[in-house]
C-alpha cells in the first residue's frame, strides 16, 4: 500500500477498521497476521497522530456509541482481527515514542489520554455547576476514548493511578460523568478514588448537587435525564456499599473508606436539610430525595446494609442542628402539623421509613430521644408523617406514650415525661382521624385515679412540678385543657392543685386571655387556634339547646355557670342566646330553652324584656324587607380541584397520598364547615328534619360535591379492582367528613332527601356510589354521633345509617324497586370488602337485609321456598361474616352490580345464592318479625303495587301461612298458633288507624292500603278456628282473645284521662269495631258445656260493651245500629248451639239487660230497624220458630210507648229501664209527645220508669251542653227534663242519680254504665242546669225534699272542681241565643245555694253532715262555707 493512497484515506475520514476491512476484500485471501502488521505499523509511520488512533481504535462505529455492545455481538471478533490489531498498534507505536521520549509506556499513555479527555471535556468545564454532564457528542468521544483505554489496560500498557493523579491534580478540570464511566468501564473504580484523597469527598459533594441542580430543563433531552438518573444512582450505590459494608472488623479493616462514604452521604443530607429549612421549592433537593428507594441500587446492595443506611439517614435527619430547645419546642409545635411542614422533609420521611414497621420507627424514635440530642421540629414533623401516611401509627404511638410515662413517673424522668407531651400534642394536631385530642389524652391519662402520678404524694408532686415549668412556655389552648379537666389530686393534696391552677390562671391573665371567655362546651384540644368568645358562646348556646331538647331538663353545666361563671353567663351566653330573632309561631326548642331559665329566674327581667321587644321590631323589619346573604365560592372552587386530585390519587393506590390529600381536603371543609373538627366524636346528637328546608345552598353545594366526587371515585377504583382489593380509600374519606359537625348534619339531610324523594330517578352509579357510602357510615358508626329524626320517628336517638331506614319508603312499585337496588348495592359492597379490612364492622346494616328480607320474597317469588333456614347455630353467633366470600366469587358478584346492562333481578339473585349473605340473614337483628312484616304491608298503596290483586293475595297466604305461622316466637313468628297470628294482624290495623307518632312520621296512608287483602286473610283464619273448635267442642272458655288485643292496646284507669288518651281511644276503639264487623260476631260469645248442658256466657260481650264502647259512643248512650245489629246477629247465633236456644237467648238478653243497660237502651233506639233483620235471622236458623220471649218483649214495650199517649193504660211488666228508654225512644226518635203518659205515670206511681227517663233526658240535655252542633235530636228531651223533675220533686229517688257512682245510688246504680264517664263527671252541671229552670214555687218544693240541700251542696263542691279544672265545655260562638250560658250557672248556683241555705229552717242535715261540708266548702267557697257554719251554730242552739 502506497503513502499516497494512505493519505488519501485518512484525507477522506475513513477509519483505520474500514480501512482493513476494505483491503481484506480486494485482497480475497487471509494474510499473514504478522505482515499485516508490519505493513500497518509502516503506514502508520507515515502519518502518526497518537490521539486520533485512540479514537480510531477504541470506536469502530462511530455512529452508534452508546450501542457498542449490540454492535459487538453484530460483529464478531472472529470476523475481524480490528480489535486485537488496534491494540497491538497502540502499544507498539507507543513504546517507539516512549523509547524516543525514555519514559515508560504507561506514564505516556496516561498523559495521553488525560490530554484527550481534558480536550474532549474543556467546553463544559468552565459551567460546570451550569451545566454538570457532557453533551452527546462529547458523551459518544468520550466513550470511545475510554474503551480504547480499557484495550491498552488489559495489554499492560496503561496505569490507572498514575491517570488519577495527574486528572486530580486540577481539581476544576475533574468532571463526574468521567468518573461514572472510568467505573462502568471497570478502568478506575470510586471506591480507590475516594481512598485516594481526603479532598475527593468534598468534590464529590459538590459534583452531586450540581448535577442534581442541572434538572427542571423541559427541553433536557432525554439521554441527559437518563444519563443524570444513573450517575447519582451509582454514586449513591457506591456510597452506601462502601459507606455500610455488612460485614465490620475493626481490628482487620481500614474504617476510614466507610466513614468517608458515610460522611458524604451526611453531607449530601444536611444539604436537603437545610433546603427544606427554607421552606421554597427546591428541585435538586427534590432529586436526591428520590434516591433513598429500595429498588435503584438493587441487588448490589444487601437488604441489611440498605437498613442500616436508612436507620443512619433517619438518626442524622433527627439529631441535624439541634438548635431548639424544648421550651422552643412547647412554645413553637403548633406550627409543625403536617399541613404545615415542609413537603420536602415528610417526602424524605415517607422514603427513609418505607422498610421498617411502625414499632420499629418508634422505637429507634424513642431510642435517639434517650440518647441523643434532637431537632425537635424534625421529631415531630417525622411523628405527623407516620400519622397520616400510616393507619398503625395511632395504636403503636399510644403503646410508646404509656411506655413513656410509666417510665417517668417510676424514676421521675422528666426526659420521659416532656417527650410523653410533645408527642402527644402532636398526634393531636393531626386531627381526630389520626389520633385522639390533647383534652382526651389527658383526661385518660390524669383524669382517673387509677392514673400513674395517684399512687403517692411524691408522683402527684412531680406532675404538677413539671406543669407548673411548662406554664410560661405553654400555649392558652394547653393550659384550658389542664384547667378544665384538671388531673386527679385526692382531698387532702388538693392545696397543691390549687397553686398551680393559680399559677396558670395568672398566666392566661399575662397572656389576655380571660377564663371567664372560655365556653361551657369548648373542646380545648389545641389543634386550633382559640375560638373568639363571641362564636364560642353561640356554640355554647347549640350544645346547651340540644341537650334541653333531647333531656327536657336544663344542663347543670348552664346552671352551674349561672352560679359560679355569672360574668359569662351574663355577658357572653345570654346575648348570644337572646339574639333578636323573627320567632315562630310554634315555639321551638330555642324558646322553650330560653322560657325554662326564664322560669328558674337565670334572665334578668330586663333584659328578657329587652329581647322580647328586639324580637318584635326583627319581625317588623322582615316584614319590610328581607337581607340577602352573599355566599363566597372560593372554598368550593378549592375543594373541586381537591377532589378531582383525589379522584387520581385513588387510581394510584398510593395510601400515602391519598391521606395527605384529605388532610387538606379537611381543611377546606374546615372553612366551609367552621367549628372544632372533634366535638361530634362519640358525644352529640345530630339532629335531622325531615320536614323542614333544606340547608344553605353553599352547604348543599359542597354535599353534591362530595358525594359526586364518591360516586366517581368508587367506580373508577372499581374498575380496577373489586372492593376486597381496593385500598381503604373510601372509610378514610368518610372519616375525614365525620369529623365536621355542621358538614355531618348537611350531609345526613341531603341523603335524607336523595333517598325519600329521589331514589326512583337515580342512576345505577349513584345507587351504587351511595349504598356503598351508606355502609360505611354504618361501619363507622361507634365514632359517629347519634342521630334524632324530627319529627321522632324512632324512640330515641339512633347511629347514623340506621337514622336512614325510614327514608326507603316501600309504599309504591318504584319505591320497592329503589329500596332494593340499594340495599343489594350497599350489602354486596359490604360483604365484598369484608375480606380486606382489619374490622369489617361484624355484618353490614340490619335494617337493609330486613328491607331485602321483605321485599326480594315479595318481587321474586322463586325465592319464597329458598329463604335461609332459621335457628341454625351460626345465625346467632353474630360473629360476622369476614372470609365466607368463595374464592372468586366476590368478583362475579360485584361484576354484577358495576354491569349497567345487567338487570336488577340478576345481581339480586347473585346476592341471594351466596352462603356469605345467607348466613347474616340468619343473625337475630337482620330477621323480619311477623309484626314489623304487617306494618310495612299495610303502608303499601294498592293502586301503585308492584304486584296485582292475585298476585298480592297469594304472596299473604304464603307470608302468613307458611313463613311465619310455623315459625318460633322467638324469631319472631306465630309458633304455630293461629290466635297470635290474628292477634299480631288486629294489632297491626289498629296501629295503622291511630294517630301515633311513629304511624304519621312513616306516611301511613290513609286509604288506599293492602287492609282489605290483610282482612280477609284476619277472615279467613277466624272462620277456620271457630269451624275447628265447633267441631273439636273446644270453646275458649273467658272471653274470647280478640277482645284481649283491644284490653292491651287499650288499658284503662279509674283516674280521669287527658283529652289525648280519650282521642286515642276512640281512634283505636272506631278501628276496632270496623274490623269487629268483618269477622264473625258470634265469636264474641262464649257457649258453656257444665253438667251436660250448654248455655251462653256473654259476661265478656258485657264487659267489652261497659268498658269500651260506651266511652266513645257519639251520641252519649246509644251504640251506633250497624254495632248493635252485628252484637244481637252474634248472641242469636250462639244460641243455636244450645240445645234450648230460645231459654238460652231469654237467659241471656236477661243479663244483658241488667249488666249492660247501653246495650239495651241501644237494642230500643234501633228496633224499628233491627226487628226485620233479626225475624229473618232467627227464623233461618230455628226452623220459622217465632223470636224468644225477651225479644218479643221489647217488641211489645216498643209498641207500648207511642200507644200510651193514644189512652192505652196497660203498662208491660218490663223493666223500669227498658219501659223509659222505649218512651223516650218514640219522644226523641219519633217525635211524639209524650207529656201526658209522663203524667199518667206519675198517676200510676211509676216513680222508677219517671226516675230513667229523667236520666235518658239529662244525658240528652249534656249532649247539647258537650256537642251543640248535634243539638238536633235531642233538644227534645232536654225540654222535658223540667217538667219529668217537677212531677219527681215530691220524692228523693231522682237525687240518686246525681250521687257518685256506687252502692249510694241504691236501684239506679246501672245508670252509669248507660254514658261515658265524661257525661257522668258533668252530672253536677246537669243538677243545677235543671234546678235553675225549675219555677220558684218547683225550687222551694225542692228544697223541701229530703237530702236535697247535701246532694246541692256535694253538686256545687263538683262543679266548683270543674271549673277549676277546665272540665267544663266550652263556649261557642255560633251558638243559638237560646242555648243556656254556662259562664252565669256558677254564680247562679251559688246563689241558689245560698238562698236555699238560709230559707231552710228544718234540721235537713246533721251536725256531722254540716261539719263534712264546711270542710269541702271552706277553700272552695267560703260564703257557702260561712252559711253552713251558720246552720252549724244553729243547730248547736238549738240543742
Amino acid at each position: 500500500m502506497s503513502l499516497t493512497a494512505s493519505s488519501q484515506c485518512f484525507t477522506q475520514k475513513r477509519t483505520l477498521s474500514s480501512l482493513l476491512s476494505g483491503r481484506v476484500a480486494k485482497k480475497q485471501r487471509k494474510e499473514d497476521a504478522q505482515q499485516l502488521q508490519k505493513a500497518a505499523v509502516q503506514l502508520l509511520n507515515q502519518h502518526q497522530n497518537l490521539p486520533n488512533l485512540l479514537l480510531e481504535v477504541g470506536n469502530p462505529k462511530p455512529c452508534n456509541v452508546m450501542d457498542q455492545e449490540t454492535t459487538g455481538r453484530k460483529e464478531s471478533v472472529s470476523d475481524s482481527p480490528t480489535p486485537h490489531i488496534g491494540g497491538s498498534l497502540l502499544v507498539g507505536e507507543l513504546r517507539h515514542q516512549a523509547a524516543e521520549l525514555g519514559v515508560p509506556v504507561s506514564v505516556l499513555s496516561a498523559r495521553m489520554v488525560l490530554d484527550r479527555v481534558q480536550q474532549l471535556t474543556s467546553s463544559t468545564l468552565e459551567g460546570v455547576k451550569k451545566h454538570a454532564l457532557l453533551n452527546t457528542t462529547q458523551r459518544r468521544q468520550l466513550r470511545a476514548l475510554l474503551h480504547s483505554t480499557q484495550q491498552l489496560l488489559s495489554l499492560g500498557a496503561f496505569c490507572s493511578r498514575l491517570f488519577w493523579q495527574e486528572y486530580w491534580r486540577d481539581q476544576k478540570q475533574v468532571h463526574l460523568e468521567v468518573v461514572y464511566h472510568l467505573h462502568v468501564l471497570n478502568i478506575l473504580t470510586m471506591e480507590s478514588i475516594l481512598e485516594s484523597d481526603g479532598a475527593v469527598c468534598s468534590w464529590l459533594g459538590a459534583e452531586l448537587r450540581a448535577v442534581c441542580g442541572g434538572t427542571g430543563s423541559e427541553e433536557e433531552e432525554e439521554e441527559d435525564r437518563e444519563v443524570r438518573h444513573k450517575v447519582l444512582t451509582l454514586v449513591v450505590m457506591v456510597l452506601v456499599k462502601a459507606g455500610f459494608p455488612e460485614t465490620q472488623d475493626p481490628a482487620g479493616q481500614d474504617r476510614s473508606l466507610p466513614q468517608l462514604c458515610s460522611s458524604l452521604l451526611d453531607q449530601q443530607l444536611g444539604w436537603v436539610l437545610d433546603a427544606s429549612g427554607r421552606q421554597q421549592q427546591d428541585t435538586a433537593a427534590e432529586l436526591w430525595v428520590q434516591l433513598f428507594d429500595a429498588t435503584l441500587c438493587g441487588e448490589s446492595v444487601s437488604p441489611d446494609a440498605l437498613r442500616c443506611f436508612f436507620t443512619h439517614a433517619l438518626t442524622h435527619t433527627l439529631t441535624y442542628r439541634p438548635r431548639l430547645t424544648v421550651s422552643d419546642a412547647v412554645s413553637m409545635q403548633s406550627g409543625w402539623s403536617f399541613s404545615r411542614s415542609s413537603h420536602l422533609l415528610t417526602a424524605l420521611f415517607r422514603k427513609l421509613a418505607v422498610i421498617f414497621r411502625v414499632d420499629e420507627l418508634l422505637s429507634h424514635l424513642q431510642q435517639v430521644l434517650e440518647t441523643q440530642e434532637v431537632n425537635w421540629q424534625h421529631v415531630l414533623c417525622f411523628l405527623s408523617t407516620l400519622l397520616v401516611f400510616n393507619p398503625d401509627t395511632q395504636s403503636s404511638l399510644q403503646e410508646l406514650l404509656s411506655k413513656l410515662l410509666k417510665s417517668a413517673f417510676e424514676g421521675y424522668n422528666l426526659e420521659s415525661m416532656i417527650t410523653a407531651f410533645l408527642l402527644a400534642r402532636q398526634g393531636a394536631l393531626e386531627g381526630p382521624a389520626l389520633f385522639p385530642s390533647y383534652s382526651h389524652w389527658f383526661k385518660m391519662s390524669f383524669g382517673g385515679a387509677n392514673s400513674c402520678h395517684s399512687n403517692s404524694k411524691k408522683s402527684l408532686v412531680f406532675l404538677l412540678k413539671f406543669l407548673s415549668d411548662l406554664v410560661p412556655f405553654d400555649p392558652p389552648q394547653y393550659l384550658k385543657v389542664h384547667l378544665l379537666h384538671p388531673p386527679y389530686v385526692a382531698v387532702k393534696h388538693r392545696s397543691l392543685l390549687k397553686e398551680y391552677v393559680s399559677l396558670a390562671k395568672t398566666r392566661l391573665a399575662d397572656l389576655k386571655v380571660s377564663l371567664e371567655d372560655m365556653g361551657l362546651y369548648e373542646d380545648v384540644s389545641g389543634a386550633a387556634a382559640p375560638v373568639q368568645p363571641q362564636c364560642q358562646a353561640g356554640q355554647d348556646v347549640e350544645k346547651a339547646v340540644s341537650l334541653y331538647e333531647s333531656t327536657g331538663r336544663i344542663s347543670a353545666t348552664v346552671m352551674e355557670a349561672s352560679i359560679f361563671r355569672r360574668p359569662y353567663f351574663l355577658t357572653r351566653f345570654l346575648p348570644a342566646l337572646m339574639t333578636p330573632r323573627l320567632l315562630p309561631v310554634k315555639a321551638d326548642a330555642q324558646m322553650r330553652f330560653l322560657e325554662a331559665l326564664r322560669k328558674a329566674e337565670k334572665i334578668p327581667p330586663a333584659q328578657y324584656s329587652s329581647y322580647v321587644q328586639s324580637c318584635q321590631r326583627e319581625r317588623q323589619r322582615q316584614r319590610d324587607g328581607g337581607v340577602c346573604v352573599q355566599e363566597d365560592d372560593d372554598p368550593v372552587e378549592v375543594l373541586k380541584s381537591q377532589l378531582q386530585e383525589f379522584r387520581g390519587l385513588v387510581t394510584q393506590g398510593d395510601r400515602g397520598e391519598v391521606s395527605s390529600q384529605l388532610a387538606r381536603m379537611s381543611h377546606t371543609l374546615g372553612v366551609v364547615f367552621p367549628g372544632p373538627t372533634d366535638t361530634l366524636i362519640g358525644q352529640t346528637v345530630v339532629k335531622l328534619y325531615t320536614d323542614t328546608p333544606p340547608p344553605p345552598e353553599l352547604h348543599v353545594k359542597v354535599v353534591n360535591l362530595l358525594l359526586r366526587s364518591f360516586c366517581q371515585c368508587l367506580l373508577d377504583a372499581s374498575r380496577l379492582h373489586p372492593p376486597n382489593r381496593q385500598s381503604p380509600w373510601a372509610s378514610q374519606f368518610v372519616s375525614t367528613l365525620l369529623g365536621h359537625s355542621q358538614l355531618l348534619s348537611a350531609l345526613l339531610h341531603r341523603l335524607w332527601d336523595l333517598l325519600a324523594n329521589q331514589g326512583p330517578s337515580l342512576s345505577a352509579a349513584h345507587v351504587l356510589g351511595l349504598g356503598a357510602f351508606v355502609w360505611h357510615l354504618h361501619a363507622s358508626q361507634s365514632h359517629c354521633p347519634l342521630v334524632q329524626l324530627c319529627p321522632a320517628v324512632q324512640p330515641g336517638p339512633v347511629p347514623v345509617s340506621e337514622a336512614l331506614a325510614p327514608a326507603l319508603s316501600c309504599a309504591t312499585h318504584a319505591d320497592m324497586l329503589f329500596c332494593v337496588r340499594f340495599g343489594v348495592a350497599a350489602v354486596s359492597y359490604g360483604l365484598c370488602r369484608g375480606d380486606s379490612q382489619p374490622d369489617p364492622g361484624q355484618s353490614p346494616p340490619a335494617w337493609l337485609c330486613r328491607k331485602l328480607l321483605y321485599l326480594v320474597p315479595r318481587l321474586l317469588p322463586e325465592v319464597r321456598d329458598d329463604l335461609p333456614a332459621r335457628g341454625e347455630e351460626a345465625g346467632g353467633t353474630g360473629t360476622g361474616v369476614k372470609g365466607l366470600w368463595p374464592e372468586g366469587r366476590e368478583q362475579d358478584q360485584w361484576s354484577c352490580l358495576t354491569d349497567d346492562s345487567a338487570p336488577w333481578r340478576t345481581s339480586v339473585r347473585a346476592l341471594w345464592s351466596h352462603a356469605a349473605f345467607r348466613l347474616v340473614l340468619q343473625l337475630p337483628q337482620c330477621q323480619v318479625s311477623f309484626s314489623e312484616w304487617l306494618a310495612t304491608e299495610l303502608r303499601v298503596k294498592r293502586s301503585e303495587d308492584a304486584l296485582s290483586d292475585p298476585e298480592r293475595q297469594e304472596y299473604h297466604q304464603w307470608a302468613c301461612m307458611q313463613r311465619y305461622l310455623p315459625c318460633p316466637v322467638e324469631q319472631g313468628g306465630c309458633g304455630g298458633n293461629q290466635r297470635r297470628l290474628c292477634s299480631d294482624i288486629l294489632h297491626a290495623i289498629l296501629d295503622l288507624h291511630t294517630c301515633s307518632p311513629q304511624s304519621r312520621a312513616q306516611g301511613a296512608p290513609a286509604t288506599g292500603t293492602c287492609l282489605p287483602d290483610l282482612l280477609c286473610t284476619l277472615q279467613e283464619v277466624v272462620y277456620e278456628m271457630e269451624l275447628t273448635g265447633q267441631s273439636q267442642g273446644a270453646r275458649v272458655q273467658a272471653g274470647h282473645f280478640l277482645l284481649d288485643v283491644l284490653s292491651q292496646k287499650c288499658p284503662l284507669t279509674p283516674a280521669p284521662q287527658p283529652i289525648s288518651s280519650q282521642l286515642s281511644l276512640q281512634q283505636t276503639v272506631h278501628a276496632w269495631n270496623r274490623v269487629l264487623l268483618s269477622l264473625p260476631a258470634v265469636m264474641l260469645v262464649t257457649v258453656r258445656t257444665e253438667a251436660g248442658r250448654t248455655t251462653l256466657d256473654c259476661q265478656a260481650l258485657i264487659d267489652h260493651v261497659n268498658l269500651y264502647q260506651r266511652q266513645v259512643c257519639s251520641p252519649a248512650g246509644s251504640l251506633p245500629h250497624h254495632l248493635t245489629a252485628h252484637l244481637l246477629k252474634g248472641v242469636l247465633s250462639a244460641s243455636m248451639r244450645c240445645e234450648h236456644p230460645s231459654r238460652e237467648l231469654n237467659q241471656a238478653w236477661s243479663q244483658i239487660s241488667l249488666l249492660c243497660p247501653l246495650f239495651l237502651v241501644s237494642a230500643v233506639r234501633w228496633w224499628g230497624r233491627l226487628r226485620v233483620v233479626l225475624e229473618c235471622v232467627w227464623r233461618g236458623l230455628s226452623d220459622g220458630d217465632h223470636l224468644p220471649e225477651q225479644l218479643q218483649l221489647l217488641q211489645t214495650c216498643c209498641l207500648w210507648a207511642p200507644r200510651l199517649e193514644k189512652g192505652v193504660a196497660t203498662v208491660p211488666t218490663g223493666p223500669p229501664l227498658l219501659l223509659a228508654a222505649t218512651l223516650h225512644s218514640a219522644w226523641t226518635g219519633r217525635g211524639q209527645s209524650i207529656q201526658t203518659s209522663v203524667d199518667w205515670l206519675c198517676e200510676v206511681k211509676e216513680r222508677q220508669v219517671l226516675v230513667y227517663l229523667l236520666y235518658l233526658c239529662v244525658t240528652d240535655l249534656l249532649t247539647t251542653l258537650l256537642h251543640p252542633q248535634e243539638v238536633k235530636g235531642h233538644q227534645k228531651g232536654a225540654e222535658l227534663c223540667p217538667h219529668i223533675l217537677s212531677l219527681l220533686v215530691p220524692s228523693s229517688d231522682w237525687l240518686l242519680l246525681f250521687k257518685s257512682p256506687g252502692p249510694d245510688q241504691g236501684l239506679y246504680q246501672s245508670v252509669a254504665m248507660v254514658t261515658s264517664d265524661e257525661h257522668t263527671r258533668l252530672m253536677p252541671l246537669a243538677f243545677y242546669s235543671l234546678v235553675l229552670q225549675l219555677s220558684p214555687e218547683d225550687q222551694d218544693r225542692t228544697g223541701r225534699t229530703p237530702g236535697f240541700l247535701q246532694s246541692a251542696v256535694l253538686c256545687y263542691v263538683s262543679l266548683l272542681n270543674l271549673f277549676l279544672d277546665g272540665s267544663t265545655p266550652q263556649p261557642i260562638a255560633d251558638l243559638s241565643t237560646d242555648q243556656m250560658d254556662l259562664s252565669q250557672i256558677l254564680g247562679s248556683a251559688q246563689r241558689f245555694l245560698l238562698r236555699a241555705l238560709s230559707v231552710s229552717s228544718a234540721p235537713f242535715l246533721s251536725s256531722s253532715q254540716l261539719t263534712q261540708l264546711e270542710a269541702l266548702c271552706s277553700e272552695l267557697d267560703p260564703a257557702v262555707a260561712g252559711a253552713l257554719s251558720a246552720h252549724l251554730c244553729q243547730d248547736m242552739d238549738f240543742l
